[in-house]
């Protein structure tokens, strides 16, 4: 038996565990869970966007655009990142995005210094949950 197909065979049980999981209400969640983990574990094959096939181009345009963005001193916004983002997004998009990349770079700015502690932040009930209260 290859170690290709031994990894497959062994991992089916854990495909069959993700999937269980995996619902409309929580795979979202799931996938911000897996994402951190993967963060933490350094896992390049997990968060290696670059090397991965699995994201659509306009997928992969967002991610550089936000890299680009996040490390603007290292990288100035260069001009193949901004040329992808121009293909793949409308101008009201590039704007949204732009925001929403600055928007948690900002937040950043402010808590890592702040020393904020983490946890207290309690999320807003949402109109829906409230009406129906």
């Amino acid at each position: 038996m290859t170690t290709e197909r031994s990894h497959r065979e062994l991992s089916r049980p854990l495909l069959v565990l993700k999937n269980t999981l995996l619902n409309p209400a929580s795979e979202t969640l799931l996938h911000l869970i897996s994402l951190r983990a993967s963060q933490i574990n350094g896992c390049a094959y997990c968060i290696a966007w670059k090397e991965s096939p699995y994201y659509a181009a306009r997928e992969r345009a967002a991610l550089a655009w936000t890299e680009a963005i996040t490390n603007i001193r290292e990288t100035h916004a260069p001009d193949e990142v901004y040329k992808e983002r121009q293909n793949n997004f409308s101008e009201k998009e590039i704007a949204d995005l732009t925001f929403a990349v600055a928007a948690i770079n900002l937040w950043n700015r402010l808590v890592i210094p702040m020393r904020s502690v983490p946890g207290r932040y309690q999320p807003r009930k949402s109109r829906e949950l409230v009406k129906g209260a």
